[in-house]
């Protein structure tokens, strides 16, 4: 199941695509005529895609360095090993982000520059120091190497204040799919697995713009039989961030992580 979904600016979106396989052919399809960056975690099928500039998820890069300090004997784990010293300057990125969190898109891009950059320029440097210093196979080592692999397009955020540090937009949006696919035991053909992805990306999509999913799914079945929907711009006014969406159809806002 591939996830696409939209970032911080414009309407949320939330679209999930069946797929036999993970080639990377699926993402290189869906995306053509799509120029921009693109937020991803570490699947290098990716990088294949032409006209964007990826942007890699300091989250999962993190893990590297929480998996090492788990591996240490319990005496270690709290001393002031590499991993962790590698995890303080991760943590003080995120602790700078968050503080962010509500600022304009050109107040993040300046803060970022004054703030993070430093805190980057001073990792680079710690990574360049420690990767001969530890073996490649050991837990730091294989840390160590994943953000020297990959630290362009993890500073890539740098570059605008619409882009983020990680990619935990979108692994929040697959978490409702993976944590029910037990109880899916009907979709065991393509065509279900396809029909399972356009009932959530429905779903999903109206709930990621404060709708009642079910008062959502009734107008929209009791709207469209009525309607040309042939007609993009008819079809325009269902869509879940519509303004001539009824208030009936609208739940209350929740308070919603960024």
């Amino acid at each position: 199941m591939w996830l696409f979904r939209s970032g911080r600016d414009g309407p949320p979106v939330v679209m999930y695509e069946y797929q036999q396989t993970r080639s990377q052919e699926h993402p290189v399809k869906f995306l053509k005529g799509f120029n921009g960056y693109l937020h991803v975690d570490g699947y290098a099928g990716y990088n294949q895609i032409p006209n964007v500039t990826t942007v890699s998820c300091w989250s999962h890069a993190r893990r590297g360095f929480d998996e090492a300090l788990k591996s240490l004997p319990k005496e270690k784990k709290h001393a002031p090993v590499a991993a962790r010293e590698a995890l303080n300057y991760c943590n003080q990125l995120f602790k700078i982000e968050q503080g962010l969190k509500d600022a304009s898109p050109e107040e993040r891009y300046e803060q970022r520059l004054k703030r993070s950059r430093p805190v980057l320029d001073a990792f680079s440097t710690w990574l360049g120091v420690h990767k001969d210093q530890v073996l490649p196979k050991s837990q730091l080592g294989k840390a160590i190497a994943y953000y020297l692999n990959r630290w362009s397009k993890l500073a890539t955020f740098l570059e605008d204040g619409c882009l983020e540090i990680d990619n935990n937009r979108a692994e929040r949006s697959i978490k409702p799919f993976v944590m029910g696919r037990k109880a899916w035991l009907f979709s065991n053909t393509p065509g279900g697995a396809t029909a399972s992805a356009i009932i959530y990306s429905i779903v999903e999509t109206a709930k990621e713009n404060d709708l009642n999913p079910l008062h959502y799914l009734t107008y929209l079945f009791e709207e469209m039989p009525n309607m040309d929907i042939g007609d993009p711009d008819v079809l325009s006014t269902l869509l879940p961030w519509s303004e001539t969406i009824p208030d009936k159809v609208r739940a209350p806002k929740l308070n919603r992580k960024s």
